[in-house]
Parts: structure tokens; C-alpha cells; sequence
């Protein structure tokens, strides 16, 4: 206003919105805007009052831009922290096992170790009973208390008595069950080829609830921390409440989702059937790791002192940092990044290691059965044979060669390493030198893998029947 000569009324420009005297007809503080005549007239006070307002409004306005930027800036940082550092760590208590004398899921526990430690009893491949389904089993056994749980492509889920294979109950679904169920807090998950995952009452046998997915469910569930971890063949990995079947996120890959998944430490570990392993946080779903093997994964990992272990269908075994990231557009800029260093483009330097990358080795033509993993030993079926692998040396103890391809998976307990072939036969090695103690004939191809419980043998047989194997 102290630029402003005296007068008794104003006019506004309506550009820079500041006063200049009666008549002006080119406002004074703009450089010329023109300043129409029906412009409304002003007092002194009046245009106080509106300077005032004006000034309040600039206040707000750069306050308002202030607040805004500081929150995309702190948004951003903690973006940043949240999705490629471990500052905001995974929940470390997410993880579960089977109680001792149990095997409540596939592979036994959550590292899916498929091994029960030292056990005063060991089976000697005596039969001590059957039970006879309406179809092939491929479903491997669960065993909880003093109950086996076991899923047959006659389309039901059974519950047995472990001692002596009597019925105590049955749960009929629309297709196959060849996934294996897991039994937690007296609840047994499972899934069905009719694309749901079912959740009954352990004892009576009675449906708490079902989600449904678009295809078959061949993953065998994980629950820990009262989530319920699965994959489905419609690309997804699901997560739900335990206790009401309601989802918590899903997870969206490259193809089917038939490994069952490992948690290890807030991290959720599994394969697909498009050429690539992930990580996951255990809680929201959130990538962490991308991991391209150029072939399928349909066995589940094991992880060990920060080291994830799988294996593809073309026979390799992998060596994974159970840490790592995958770095932001990771596989869609190495192709590139590969190309122009082939063709040797000044000062662009050769593209890094796959992230999480430590090592590979060849096992053999195929590899669908799932690892065990005892110290520093690896026991894993690879075409037609048994292999044991030296972790430290990464070479091979021994191998032990059937007439069938494994596709079963290992279990071990204590010294002794029992495996079923697609030659019919179960059979019970030494876990240090792979010398055949035992051998138990079966028959057809044996594709279910062994459980081991007090001292029994629990598996299921291309004849329809669960055998328990004394």
C-alpha cells in the first residue's frame, strides 16, 4: 500500500491482484496489464481487507505444498527402506514344526526338512497294515497324534487310526485330492483338483470352511502364525486367515504354482512352472526376490543357515541367498544390459550375477522329488536314482540306483534314508554310505512320498491303499 499514491477509491488488476488508483487504465506493479473500466471500485479498507486475505491464502497454499511434499518425500524414503532394504524387517516369528513324534505336513515341518531327527524305533519293513481307497493315492500321508490323514483320487480326504488303520472318518470333495494336508490346532487343510482348499475339524471330520480358486490345488498347504500359505495351478500363491478362510493376499507368477511353500523367518520360499523361485514377505505378499531358473520349479525348497535350496525339472540344484533382493526391473534390463556388453560398447561393464545367485550343480535329467537336507548331507531323487550330496565339497557321497524314476520325496530318520521308486519298491538305506538295508515290493508306480512316525512307515500306493510299514 505504501507504493500506492493516496486515493480515495481503488481498482484491483486482475493479473497481480494489487491496488492502483481510480481511472488507472495500466496497472502500475505489472508491467501494463490492462485494467478494464467496469472494474468494481474499492475503499482503503476494503482493499486491506482483501490484501489480508490474499496474504492468508499464500500462507495456506505454500503450508498446504510444504505438508504435501514432505509426505511423498518421507513416502518415498520409506518406500525405498521398505522394498529393498531389511530395516523394516519380516515378521521373524512366522514359523512352525511338527511336534516330536508327528509328521503334520508335507515334508514334516515348515523348512521342509522331511526328517524327524533320532528315533528309537526304526521301522524294518514288516507290514503292519492297509487300508483300501476307491482309487490311486499320490497324496502323501500327514500323521497328527495318534491319527494318519491321507487324500486318494476317489476324491476324499480319509482320517485313520495310526496304529491300526481303522476309519474314523471321510470327507468327500468334487475331484482328486493328490495334495498332501497339514494339520494344525486340530484343523486339517488340504486342497482338492476341484480348485478349493478345504479346512475341516481334525477329530469329527466337519467342513469349518472352503475357499475356491480357478484350477486345481496340487500345493500342499503351510499354516504358521494362523495364516494359510498354498499355491493353486491358476498362477497364484495364496495367503488366508486359518481360522476363517478369508483371504489375505495372493500372490500372482509366471504359471502354476504346484510347490508347496516354506516359511522360514517372515519369508514365504516356493517355485512355479514359469522358470522362476520367489520370496515373499510372509505377512503382505510383497516381492523380495525374482529368481529366474529358466525351467520349471514343482519341488519344494529347504532352507538352511541363510541358504534356500531347489531344485528345477531339468536336474539342477541351486544354492540361494535367503536375503537377497531382486533390484528393480532386474530381469527385464539384463537381457539388454547383456547384449550391448557382448557387443563391447565402451566402459559398459559385464552385467552382475543373478541376485541371491551363490551356486548350481547338475544332478541329473530330471528332478521333481523334494530335498532333505540333514547337516551338510542333500537327499534328493534325480531320474532313476537316490542321490547324497556334500553340501561344503558340493559333490556327490553316493548315489543309489533304482529300475523306476524317484519322483517320491526322502524322509530320514536318524541313520536311515527311506525312499519309494517308480519301480514299486519302498526301500530303507544307510544315510552315510546309501548300502540298501531293506527293501518292502509295493507294486505300480510309487509316487507318493514316505512319512515316518513312531517308528511306522506311512505311504500311499498306486492300488488305492495306504500301507503302514512296521
Amino acid at each position: 500500500m505504501n507504493s500506492t499514491p493516496e486515493a480515495k477509491f481503488y481498482v484491483l488488476c486482475h493479473v497481480c491482484h494489487k491496488p492502483n488508483p481510480e481511472g488507472t487504465e495500466f496497472c502500475h506493479h505489472c508491467w501494463g496489464a490492462v485494467i478494464p473500466r467496469d472494474s468494481p471500485l474499492l475503499s482503503s479498507q476494503e482493499v486491506e481487507h482483501f490484501l489480508s486475505r490474499l496474504k492468508r491464502r499464500k500462507i495456506i497454499k505454500v503450508v498446504a505444498i510444504s505438508l504435501v511434499s514432505l509426505i511423498i518425500l518421507v513416502s518415498i524414503i520409506y518406500s525405498s527402506l521398505y522394498y529393498f532394504t531389511d530395516i523394516v524387517n519380516p515378521p521373524q516369528e512366522i514359523t512352525s514344526t511338527s511336534l516330536p513324534g508327528e509328521w503334520a505336513m508335507f515334508r514334516h515341518d515348515l523348512a521342509n526338512s522331511g526328517a524327524t531327527g533320532l528315533n528309537i524305533i526304526l521301522p524294518q519293513g514288516k507290514l503292519k497294515w492297509t487300508f483300501a481307497t476307491g482309487n490311486l493315492i499320490r497324496s502323501s500321508p500327514a500323521v497328527a497324534g495318534d491319527t494318519v490323514y491321507i487324500g486318494s483320487r476317489d476324491n476324499k480326504l480319509y482320517a485313520l487310526d495310526a496304529a491300526s488303520g481303522d476309519e474314523q472318518w471321510e470327507y468327500q470333495t468334487d475331484s482328486w485330492v493328490e495334495a498332501s494336508p497339514s494339520i494344525a490346532n486340530g484343523v486339517v487343510y488340504f486342497g482338492s483338483n476341484d480348485g478349493k482348499l478345504y479346512a475341516l475339524d481334525a477329530e469329527r471330520g466337519n467342513k469349518l470352511w472352503d475357499f475356491k480358486t480357478s484350477y486345481p490345488i496340487m500345493s500342499s498347504p503351510a499354516v504358521a502364525n494362523g495364516i494359510v500359505y498354498f499355491g493353486s495351478d491358476d498362477y497364484y500363491l495364496y495367503a488366508l486367515n486359518a481360522a476363517t478362510g478369508s483371504k489375505l493376499w495372493a500372490f500372482g507368477t509366471e504359471g502354476v504354482v504346484k510347490s508347496s511353500p516354506v516359511i522360514d523367518g517372515g519369508i514365504v520360499y516356493f517355485g512355479s512352472g514359469g522358470q522362476y523361485s520367489y520370496a515373499l514377505n510372509a505377512l503382505s505378499g510383497r516381492l523380495r526376490l525374482h529368481f529366474k531358473t529358466f525351467y520349471s520349479v514343482y519341488s519344494a525348497p529347504v532352507v538352511s543357515d541363510g541358504i534356500v535350496y531347489f531344485t528345477t525339472t531339468n536336474g539342477y540344484l541351486f544354492a540361494v541367498d535367503r536375503n537377497a533382493r531382486s533390484w528393480p526391473l532386474e530381469h527385464g534390463i539384463r537381457p539388454y544390459w547383456t547384449q550391448v556388453w557382448l557387443m563391447r560398447v565402451p566402459l559398459v561393464p559385464p552385467p552382475p550375477l543373478q541376485s541371491g545367485f551363490l551356486w548350481r550343480l547338475t544332478l541329473g535329467k530330471l528332478a521333481t522329488s523334494s530335498p532333505v537336507l540333514i547337516g551338510n548331507t542333500f537327499y534328493i531323487g534325480s531320474d532313476n536314482k537316490l542321490l547324497a550330496i556334500d553340501l561344503q565339497r558340493r559333490k556327490q557321497n553316493w548315489q543309489f540306483e533304482t529300475k523306476g524314476v524317484i519322483t517320491s520325496s526322502p524322509a530320514v530318520v536318524g541313520n536311515v534314508v527311506y525312499i519309494a521308486s517308480e519301480d514299486g519298491w519302498l526301500y530303507a538305506l544307510n544315510a552315510a554310505t546309501g548300502e540298501k538295508l531293506w527293501g518292502f515290493f509295493i507294486g505300480g508306480k510309487l509316487t507318493s512320498s514316505p512319512t515316518v512316525a513312531n517308528g511306522i512307515i506311512y505311504i500311499g500306493a498306486p492300488d488305492g491303499k495306504l500301507y503302514a510299514i512296521e
